[in-house]
């Protein structure tokens, strides 16, 4: 015998023992009925009858032989089974694959690989508890004592292998690899045995290292034969039959064996704790036999019956009809089960039980959850363990929970009395047990419900019966409950019991038929419901069926296996099946009115006379004058109330449509109508009646219509959302029902409730037109309506979608009004989630359109300048102004209005240098050529004039005004385009000008009668002293024009308040101005005139320069001379004298004198709006021409050299000798090294420090040379000295420029790149 285990069996707590006097124990179900409240609540007690109280055994034992059932202890505990059958799994899996499970040992004993797999699982599984590392808490968990490397252990086992048998394999031939798909190294191919797949030993998972021997199951037969259920668990009859006797002898010797010692010196205590030591463990398997449910009937009962084999003495005969005895105990009088009419075996019927030592009786409850009783007639004790009724729930629980995988298998686990449960364990987890050692002699009784356990601690015999008391009904009728819901046959009809024991009721006492009676209204009640139901659901046909004569296997449900007995349902579609009540759904997929409806109580069908033969009995008694008599008095009786009734039916049905609308409206509409239950009993008084009334089926019909109304009322009042239309339409009918209906106002509400969701579902399906004003219309209108589900989630969604949009609104309009703005990302944000809100929300759309106006504004400052565009002002400036009324933060805003500002500051910086003080004239119109000029400053214009601007109208040119060209400078896409519109306008200027010129001079000169000329700003005639412009000729009185800056200078050109537009400042403020808007790199019309105003300087000054270096302008000057010679041989005076009215005090340059080159090349150097010393030069050569000192013609050569000494920016002498002259003109022609940008690291690391032109050979050069290094400007200055600073261009070009000549600072040229005009606008060719 092994030792027990430290943590060994506790017993519980004892159940409560009675020892009943002799008057007690006179009536069995009096004193049970009596300690019921002290026993129930411990679910088993023991009863030791009166010691002299001691039946004869009376069992025929020569005659007893049975089969006992065979027992393994560890599979009858839940637990314990739960991992045996984890080994088999294990054990089976191996098996299948040819290798042989041998289970590792710790410490010395087998490891429970079961709670190992169930606690690894539970703690995230094999990864997670290598992962964190968990090995030690597992063994800790186990069991095992800590620092002994356990953990490693485990982690070891789950990853070791079986071991592997090595057979050899025979050859197999044209086979191939399921997995690698190769058939190459046959002698590693495996072939399945159960599906004759192949497969390589090295490409399974994990690869075997060898062949196993005997049968090898592939993974696909693996998975299908270890996925199949586990067989139901089941006690298995031994192989052999026994006689008392023999089993006897069998159970001493195991007991005595087992223990090594006599068998009645054996503790119970021992015992006791070595069953449950047994049945916890799965190393020791030790199998018992128990003789259980042997039938007394066949071999006899252990107490005496009447008519039995059993020779009863004289003395003993009281025990035949003792309540105790147990064959009479189920069938005495105030016992329940008297009437049930089948002999049930084990419940009416006795059963016997022979144990042996640790045979067992597991974990159950009593069919029907009847009490029971078990009496020990002999032999060793019966240990019994008992949980009250009430934790009956908590016990199947604990169970389900600790043993799932058993409760998987076999839902109804605990009704197969095949499993037990360690006590201690039950206790643990909340359940209340309580025990018992049975003696010889001793009753144990167990109450409904009350699950009971326990085994024999030897050689004895036992015999058990159920019974029920009164007290049992209710609990009785919840257990068909029960086991409708575990779908469990019932082992009798209870309803029927009930039924027939109601039909005795005059024969019970008064407490039995009470309790019947409580039972029976349950019933009835219950049966009335179901019986309504299933004429809701549209069963119309029904027949009588007597079920009591069927036998229970033929009225079955179906479904939950109930034995049906007041009714059920049928279909012919299946003849032999058939459903209770509860599952009239279950039964087919027929259509209701093709059930039929089985009762067992028959219909009853009643015939009267009409009134009118009630009428001519009592009128043949009158006429006949009959004697009055009760039955005379009966019947008079009879017919006045039948006539009563007859005049109340024609009245009911003569004011339809009156009484309804008796009544003005509200509560007194329906005061003088019947209600319908008073209609309905009016019907069945009719109904009553022993006579018919023809008004009778017009009533009823009503009645029929008003259910059919109150039917579709009550289906439309269910219904979650009816339709407004069933509403009305109900409505409708309601007015051809002359009775006071109650739905009515429910129907009107929920109409108005209909109509309201119906136009809130509308809404909702439109949301473009949802509006704030319709969602707080809808709200106070769904104010008033009645309580409702529908209607409170609408409103709610309604409110909801109200804050949110009200919220929204809010919130986009401060969006909109934040200051500073919001950048678009926040914007866009905001309209994602305000995209999902159904609604119309003006400020959201505002928002949008605002957010799309951004966008759209973003994307064009983005393409403004894409590859490398200049924009224009225009354009930038509509981009500003419309960012203004855009309220979103916009990033290039900032830069685009520093653009404009700076372009602003410029034009005032331009204005400056250019425009006079308060000068009429704009920025534009002094910077580009007149393209009115000769035409529009003056009244009267000559016939030249007029043909020229006649001749531009006819070849269509357009550019007729300042408005045109600086429409023309705008819409121009680049500043070719420009500078070539900006040429028309200066070709139309000289064009007018010349024309003026010689309009002017021809009508002075020409002029007889001085008074008929219009001259001057005033338009009058010439008088006196006049001033004559050097540029368009007119003459003007010095009166109209002193005293505004325009008095004649000496040595100057004078001009006309016409013809002096600006300040004219030198070409060295100007050049800044020029290289500032570079910088800027913005396009606008006064840019491009400036532009333009340079180069038309420049290239005017190349014309000087060309004519002066090719002798040009001393030829012109000569043939002027010789011209004005022999126009006027005398020296001309100072002062020229027109007529006799008027003369000019300032001499002008006369027209007739000049030659055309040199009148244009006069006239547009004039028309500069730049101070050039070229044009000074120029005047005074032809100024000196018309002096009185001029008495020779100047040789060309002369010429050139005052020509060359003027041009001297250094204002020195002239050179003596032409040879001078020519040695600086040569000098400045040869090639010379250009210096290299200054102060620019970047230049000299990528540039070096070579000149643009010059080779490394020509660094040897001297400093000065620096100084006639050849300037790419072509208005180069030749700045000498200290003003020789070099900037090269950043572009394309890098070319070198004198840094005042392109009028950059020092500083600008060190920190700034510079671009020259050509790399700006590289698509302009220079002229």
């Amino acid at each position: 015998m092994t030792q027990s285990r430290p943590n060994e069996f506790i017993a519980p707590p004892e159940c409560p023992v009675f020892e009943p006097t002799w008057e007690e124990f006179a009536d069995p179900f009096a004193y049970i009925n009596k300690i019921r409240p002290i026993a129930e609540k411990t679910g088993i007690c023991k009863v030791r009858p009166p010691k002299e109280w001691q039946p004869p055994f009376a069992c025929d034992v020569d005659r007893l032989h049975f089969t006992p059932r065979i027992q393994r202890l560890n599979e009858l505990e839940a637990q314990t089974r739960v991992k045996l059958n984890f080994l088999d799994q294990i054990a089976k899996f191996w098996e299948l694959q040819g290798c042989t499970l041998k289970i590792p040992h710790v410490e010395r004993k087998n490891l429970d690989l079961y709670q190992l797999n169930k606690l690894v699982n539970d703690d995230g599984g094999f990864d997670a508890v290598c992962r964190e590392r968990r090995w030690s808490k597992i063994a800790l968990k186990m069991g095992f004592a800590p620092g002994k490397a356990i953990g490693s252990h485990l982690h070891g086992t789950l990853l070791w292998k079986p071991h592997c048998l090595s057979v050899c394999l025979s050859q197999v031939d044209q086979y191939m690899c399921l997995v690698c798909g190769s058939g190459s190294e046959e002698d590693r191919l495996l072939l399945c045995d159960g599906c004759d797949d192949s497969y390589h030993t090295f490409c399974l998972i994990p690869p075997l290292h060898d062949v196993p021997k005997g049968d090898w199951r592939c993974p696909k037969c693996l998975a299908q034969e270890c996925g199949k259920p586990q067989v139901a668990f089941g006690f298995e009859q031994a192989g052999r039959d026994y006689s008392l006797r023999t089993f006897g002898d069998m159970a001493d010797s195991f007991k005595s064996d087992y223990f090594n010692m006599p068998v009645h010196m054996v503790p119970t205590e021992l015992v006791e704790k070595e069953f449950w030591r047994l049945v916890s463990t799965i190393e020791e398997d030790v199998t018992v036999e128990y003789g259980a449910d042997i039938a007394s009937k066949e071999f006899g009962s252990g107490f005496p019956i009447r008519g039995g084999r059993f020779h009863v003495s004289p003395e003993d005969e009281d025990y035949l009809s003792s309540g105790w005895n147990l064959n009479n105990m189920p069938v005495i009088d105030s016992s329940v089960l008297t009437h049930v009419t089948a002999d049930i075996c084990g419940m009416k019927l006795p059963w016997l039980y022979v144990g042996m030592c640790f045979s067992s009786f597991c974990w159950h409850i009593e069919d029907h959850w009847s009490y029971s009783i078990n009496y020990l007639h002999w032999g060793e004790p019966k240990t019994w363990y008992g949980a009250p009724g009430y934790a009956a729930e908590k016990l199947e629980g604990v169970m389900k929970k600790l043993a799932p995988e058993l409760f998987e298998s076999q839902p109804d686990l605990l009704h197969q009395l095949v499993t037990i449960m360690n006590p201690n364990t039950l206790m643990n987890h909340g359940v209340p047990i309580y025990r018992t050692n049975q003696c010889a002699g001793e009753f144990v009784i167990t109450f409904p419900r009350a699950y009971h356990s326990g085994f024999n601690q030897g050689f004895n015999f036992a015999e058990a019966v159920n019974f029920c008391t009164m007290d049992w009904m209710p609990m009785g009728r919840m257990c068909v409950d029960h086991y409708r819901q575990l779908d469990r046959y019932c082992v009798f009809s209870h309803d029927e019991m009930v039924c027939k024991m109601a039909s005795k009721a005059d024969t019970m006492d008064v407490a039995l038929a009470s309790a019947v009676q409580k039972d029976m209204a349950i019933m009835l009640q219950e049966e009335d419901k179901l019986r309504d139901k299933v004429s809701k659901m549209g069963v119309q046909q029904s027949q009588q069926v007597e079920y009591d004569l069927l036998p229970d296997e033929e009225r079955q449900c179906s479904r939950c296996r109930t034995t049906c007995y007041l009714s059920a349902l049928t279909c012919p579609c299946n003849p032999g099946h058939l459903v209770c009540l509860h599952h009239a759904q279950d039964l087919c997929s027929c259509p209701p009115n093709n059930l039929t409806l089985n009762i067992f109580y028959p219909f009853t069908v009643c015939l009267c006379s009409g009134l009118e033969v009630l009428r001519s009995l009592v009128e043949d008694a009158e006429v006949k004058q009959f004697p009055q008599s009760d039955l005379l008095r009966q019947l008079c009786a009879v017919t006045l109330d039948a006539e009563k009734c007859a005049v109340v039916a024609q009245q009911l049905l003569n004011g339809k449509r009156q009484t309804r609308y008796r009544s003005g409206g509200g509560k007194s509409q329906s005061q003088n109508l019947l209600t319908v239950e008073e209609l309905r009993s009016f019907v069945r008084q009719l109904h009553k009646l022993p006579c018919s009334i023809r008004q009778a089926p017009l009533l009823k019909d009503l009645l029929t219509r008003v259910d059919d109304f109150q039917q579709r009322s009550e289906r439309l009042l269910c219904d979650e959302a009816p339709s407004p239309a069933e509403l009305q339409s109900l409505l409708d009918v309601s007015l051809s029902l002359d009775v006071e209906l109650p739905q009515l106002s429910l129907l009107r509400e929920r109409l108005e409730q209909a109509r309201w969701l119906e136009v809130v579902q509308g809404a909702s399906s439109q949301p473009h037109s949802l509006c704030l004003d319709t969602m707080r219309r809808l709200i106070d209108q769904g104010v008033g309506l009645a309580s409702h589900a529908l209607v409170e989630r609408a409103m709610a969604r309604l409110q909801e979608l109200l804050t949110m949009s009200e919220h929204w609104e809010e919130r986009a309009l401060s969006l909109m009004e934040t200051r500073p703005c919001h950048c678009v990302e926040t914007l866009e944000a905001a309209l994602q989630e305000v995209a999902s809100i159904p609604a119309y929300l003006p400020n959201c759309l505002l928002l949008k359109d605002t957010v799309d106006q951004a966008k759209d504004w973003l994307q064009e400052a983005d393409t403004l300048q894409v590859g490398g565009r200049i924009p224009v002002l225009d354009t930038l400036t509509d981009l500003v102004s419309r960012a203004k009324t855009i309220p979103v933060w916009l990033d290039p805003l900032a830069r685009l209005e520093a653009l404009v500002s700076d372009v602003q500051a410029w034009k005032e910086s331009a204005a400056k240098t250019f425009l006079m003080k308060n000068s009429p004239y704009s920025l534009l119109e002094v910077l580009c050529p007149q393209c009115e000029a000769g035409t529009g400053s003056q009244k009267s214009k000559s016939k030249r004039a007029k043909d020229v601007a006649q001749c531009n109208k006819r070849n269509g040119t357009w550019l007729d005004c300042l408005s045109d060209v600086e429409k023309a400078l705008s819409e121009s896409k680049d500043s070719a385009s420009a500078m070539a519109t900006l040429a028309e306008v200066r070709q139309k200027e000289m064009e007018n000008l010349l024309a003026l010129r010689a309009s002017n001079e021809s009508k002075l000169l020409q002029a007889g009668d001085c008074g008929a000329l219009r001259v001057c700003v005033c338009h009058n005639a010439p008088l006196g002293a006049m001033l004559q412009c050097e540029l368009c000729s007119d003459t003007f009185h010095r009166s109209c024009v002193s005293g505004s800056n325009q008095d004649p200078r000496p040595n100057q050109a004078w001009l006309c308040p016409h013809c002096r537009r600006s300040e004219k400042p030198p070409l060295d403020r100007v050049l800044p101005l020029l290289a500032s808007l570079q910088r800027i790199r913005v396009r606008l019309p006064e840019g491009d005139a400036l532009r333009f105003l340079i180069e038309r300087t420049v290239r005017w000054q190349h014309r000087m320069q060309q004519a002066s270096a090719e002798g040009v302008l001393g030829v012109s000057l000569m043939t002027s001379h010789q011209r004005w010679d022999s126009s006027n041989p005398t020296s001309a005076p100072s002062q020229e004298l027109y007529s006799a009215s008027f003369y000019t005090d300032h001499q002008c340059i006369p027209l007739q004198g000049l030659s055309p080159e040199l009148e244009e090349l006069m006239v547009e150097g004039f028309l500069l709006q730049v101070t050039l010393p070229e044009t000074q030069q120029l005047y005074m050569s032809l100024s000196r021409l018309d002096s009185h000192n001029l008495t020779d013609s100047p040789s060309p050569k002369h010429s050139t050299e005052q020509d060359q000494h003027q041009h001297n920016p250094q204002g020195g002498s002239p050179p003596h000798n032409q040879k001078e002259g020519s040695e600086r003109k040569d000098k400045a022609k040869k090639p010379r090294k250009k210096k290299p940008k200054m102060n620019k690291e970047r230049s000299q690391e990528t540039k070096g420090t070579c000149s643009p032109t010059a080779t490394h050979s020509d660094l040897s050069l001297s400093d000065s040379d620096e100084d006639f290094t050849l300037c790419a400007a072509p208005w180069c200055r030749e700045p000498e000295g200290k003003q020789v600073n070099w900037v090269q261009c950043d572009g394309s070009c890098q070319q070198w420029f004198h840094q005042i000549c392109v009028g950059v600072s020092a500083e600008q040229a060190e920190k700034e790149d510079y671009i020259c005009i050509s790399c700006t606008q590289p698509e302009h060719t220079r002229e």
